[in-house]
C-alpha cells in the first residue's frame, strides 16, 4: 500500500485515509476469493469429464498420432464409348452408298433434287440464291465413310440449330481414278437419304460450280 503523500491535518483526515485502505483491502480479498472459485469450478469439470471418459482409471490413453482418413479418389467422368459407338453406327446404316437417286434427281442440266410436295419454285429460287448460304462443308480429302459420317453429322446439327441453306463442296472428281466425280454422286445419295432436306441443286459457278450442291432444310431449331 502506499502511503499518503500529503501531511495529515487532523483526525477527520486520518480517518479518511484509513476507511480507503479497509475498503481497498476488502476488494482485493472479494477479487481472490472469485478467482478461487472459478478454480475450483473448472477443477471439478476436468475431474468430472475425465471420470466420464474412463482417464482416471486408465481406460482412455491419448492418441500417438493424428488420425487420417484417405479418400478415394474422384473417380473420372464416365465415357459414353457404346453410345458414340451406337451413333456412328447409325449413321453408317442410315445413309446407303446403293440407294438408287435415278427416278428422284430432276431431269435437268444439273441435276437437281425436290422432295415430294415441294414445288419447282422451290429449286429455282434455290439456284438464284434466294436463300444466303449459312454453313458449309467441304469433303475434300475424306474417305467415303469419313464424308458421309460428316455429312450426316452435319446436315442433323444444322437442323437442330435452325440453319436452312447449306453449301456441300465435293469436288469435281478431277483427282479420281477415271476423273470422276464419285463423291458428288455419293453425295446426293446421302442428302437425299436425310429427311431434314427439303431440296438442292448445283452450286452458282462462283460458289463452286459443279464441285459443290446448295442445300435447303426444312424448318427445324429447338
Amino acid at each position: 500500500m502506499s502511503r499518503p503523500t500529503t501531511p495529515l491535518k487532523s483526525l477527520a483526515d486520518l480517518k479518511q485515509v484509513q476507511r480507503a485502505l479497509s475498503e481497498a483491502r476488502a476488494l482485493e480479498e472479494a477479487e481472490a476469493a472469485a478467482r478461487a472459485a472459478a478454480d475450483k469450478q473448472r477443477q471439478a469439470e476436468q475431474n468430472l469429464f475425465a471420470r466420464a471418459v474412463g482417464a482416471d482409471t486408465g481406460a482412455t490413453r491419448p492418441l500417438r498420432s493424428k488420425p487420417v482418413v484417405h479418400l478415394a479418389p474422384t473417380p473420372p467422368a464416365p465415357v459414353a464409348v457404346q453410345h458414340q459407338r451406337d451413333e456412328a453406327q447409325a449413321l453408317r446404316e442410315a445413309l446407303s452408298d446403293e440407294f438408287d437417286v435415278s427416278t428422284l434427281l430432276d431431269a435437268d442440266d444439273q441435276m437437281s433434287f425436290r422432295r415430294p410436295g415441294v414445288g419447282t419454285d422451290v429449286t429455282r429460287r434455290l439456284r438464284a440464291g434466294d436463300w444466303s448460304i449459312q454453313r458449309e462443308l467441304d469433303l475434300h480429302g475424306l474417305r467415303s465413310d469419313e464424308a458421309r459420317e460428316a455429312l450426316a453429322a452435319f446436315i442433323r446439327t444444322a437442323h437442330r440449330q435452325g440453319v436452312r441453306c447449306l453449301r456441300v463442296v465435293h469436288g469435281k472428281g478431277l483427282g479420281s481414278p477415271g476423273r470422276q466425280p464419285v463423291l458428288k454422286t455419293k453425295a446426293q445419295r446421302w442428302l437425299i437419304q436425310k429427311k431434314e432436306v427439303l431440296a438442292f441443286v448445283q452450286a452458282k459457278p462462283a460458289e463452286g460450280g459443279a464441285g459443290a450442291l446448295v442445300v435447303l432444310l426444312a424448318p427445324g431449331g429447338r
